[in-house]
């Protein structure tokens, strides 16, 4: 896990309120939803809009990308970094 993905991590947690999981309990290529950390639909709004806040950086609810962009921290960590170099 790089830096940012670790950065991230910890934005995931503290935005839709995983007491019980650390950084390093999250796996890059993990899926988010589901059977991976097991997020909801309320959880992917929490946490687009703290990504908007922290990176300035928006998800739209209606993007036909979400899925992917949400498929893993890896993606997502890629996302948001492409998404603040543009």
């Amino acid at each position: 896990m790089n830096e940012f993905q670790r950065e991230m991590a910890a934005l995931i947690i503290e935005a839709v309120n995983l007491e019980e999981v650390n950084v390093d309990d999250i796996d890059p290529q993990a899926p988010l939803f589901g059977d991976g950390l097991g997020l909801d639909s309320i959880d992917a709004l929490e946490l687009a809009l703290a990504i908007a806040q922290n990176y300035g950086v928006q998800i739209k609810s209606d993007d036909q990308n979400n899925q992917q962009i949400f498929s893993s921290l890896a993606a997502l960590s890629e996302f948001v970094e492409a998404q603040r170099q543009a």
